[in-house]
């Protein structure tokens, strides 16, 4: 009998070489043939025909609703650090630590997350996050809750949360490859990504409005709780798997945990990839957590800063709404990575000139723009990282990826932090130079990912690379 890595569904996984497969759809009917690499179509009757259901769209919707409370979550403080700082008596030092033991706990949780969605998939790890997201927001609540707060409790309840995120954030490239056809999974895998900072910027614009004094901080954190329930309690009702394969890319054989890691290290466009993805998806933490901080002592307000944090994620997901579709139709995966990585430098190094600027305009339009390319981006480059990195199965890449935005992303909050006030001229508290550090590094890393597609960094998968890649 034929022995099927650990994470392949089907009978007959890894003989797609030699099948034709049908992918057909129960609600347009057929869709389209896809040829193996041998050439003439041939029968094969372990492997079944590749189709498409409709429950799919409840498992993403699970996905996607995790996603957005866990990041809602992580900016509850974050949004309105001078009012939580004054509630819990502590500095906003302290707070900060709120996100950053967030950001941290992704990265200690990752390889767990590795081998859960390796050898469980996408539910189980849907429901290992369910749990630590229920668990911690109650945690968390007790905490607020207690006589004057206890910042300890709340950092225990953060922290679960935190370790919940990585389970449904590097989930969706492996639930896209398992439910959905060659011709949506970009997008699916955009919705269930961008779901992640929508909840971000309802964090950023809710909170300011739920907690406008210290003595409301309690009440945001029983709503925002109410939210995180709900929102866990479906997750066993979220299917497993489909009954048969939605393309030959779900049914073609993935190599195994170890050998795939070891596959990812030989592979340098998985480089080009790791280092500004990690570089961008951390500044974007850190620039989410710190935002406050950053326009407040140039007299913006709270609401100000949570205005602008709204702009940032809701500009950026209506622009990967039309660039995401575009990408899954023209396959442009390089193109669009070497447009998109250069504005994302040009957006970080305005943004250091913005907070003095004394008006809202220039900071708001300036978040919009980073916003729409870093959220262009995002799902464009998972799916090329797919691609480059097959037969890897999409979990480990994605995971290893996600891990080094959130260990940098925590990295930088600190190093940010410390580097606050200093630069002559600027009114106390200013954070100029940790924004002019943060836009030296951005543009340290443009150069890799212009080398993707080229003669010295071909497609290092054995497989073949749709057009633009």
């Amino acid at each position: 009998m034929e022995r099927l890595a650990s994470n392949d569904p089907w009978p007959g996984a890894g003989n797609n070489n030699k099948i034709l497969y049908q992918a057909t759809t129960d609600e347009n009917g057929p869709s389209r043939n896809s040829m193996g690499t041998g050439g003439s179509p041939t029968d094969h009757p372990a492997t079944p025909p590749s189709h498409v259901y409709r429950r799919r769209f409840l498992g993403l919707a699970q996905l996607s609703l995790l996603n957005l409370v866990v990041s809602w979550d992580w900016l509850t403080f974050a949004a309105v650090s001078t009012t939580s700082a004054e509630y819990f008596g502590v500095s906003e030092s302290a707070i900060n630590w709120l996100s950053t033991g967030f950001l941290f706990a992704f990265v200690a949780a990752s390889p767990l997350v590795i081998w859960t969605l390796n050898k469980g998939g996408p539910k189980t790890s849907i429901l290992v996050a369910s749990l630590l997201l229920l668990v911690g927001s109650l945690v968390r609540y007790a905490g607020t809750r207690a006589t004057g707060g206890h910042f300890g409790v709340v950092m225990f309840g953060q922290i679960l949360i935190g370790i919940a995120q990585p389970f449904v954030l590097a989930a969706p490239t492996r639930y896209s490859n398992l439910w959905f056809s060659d011709m949506g999974r970009v997008a699916a895998t955009a919705v269930a990504s961008l779901a992640n900072p929508l909840g971000g910027a309802l964090g950023q614009l809710v909170g300011p409005l739920w907690a406008t004094s210290a003595t409301q901080i309690p009440s945001m954190v029983l709503y925002t709780t109410i939210i995180s329930v709900v929102v866990a309690l479906p997750a066993p009702f979220v299917p497993k798997q489909p009954p048969t394969p939605p393309s030959a890319d779900a049914i073609s054989g993935k190599m195994d945990l170890w050998p795939a890691i070891g596959a990812l290290l030989k592979n340098g466009s998985f480089y080009l990839l790791l280092l500004p993805f990690s570089v961008y998806v951390g500044f974007f933490n850190a620039t989410s957590s710190l935002l406050n901080q950053i326009f407040e002592p140039y007299g913006f307000s709270e609401t100000d800063a949570g205005i602008a944090g709204g702009l940032l994620i809701i500009v950026g997901l209506i622009a990967s709404a039309i660039v995401s579709p575009l990408v899954d139709r023209t396959k442009n995966y390089v193109l669009v990575i070497k447009i998109l990585v250069p504005l994302i430098a040009v957006s970080y190094l305005a943004l250091v000139f913005m907070p003095r600027t004394g008006s809202v305009a220039g900071p708001y339009i300036v978040c919009a723009i980073l916003g729409a390319t870093s959220f262009s981006l995002l799902p464009c480059a998972l799916e090329y990282l797919v691609i480059v990195t097959h037969p890897v199965s999409p979990e480990i890449s994605s995971t290893i990826c996600w891990t080094g935005g959130q260990l940098l992303g925590g990295v930088f909050i600190l190093i940010m932090t410390a580097l606050r006030e200093g630069w002559d001229g600027e009114p106390a508290g200013s954070m100029t130079r940790a924004l002019v550090f943060q836009a030296v590094i951005a543009w340290l890393v443009v150069p890799l990912p212009m080398f993707l597609g080229t003669r010295m960094f071909e497609d290092q998968s054995g497989g073949t690379v749709a057009p633009g890649g």
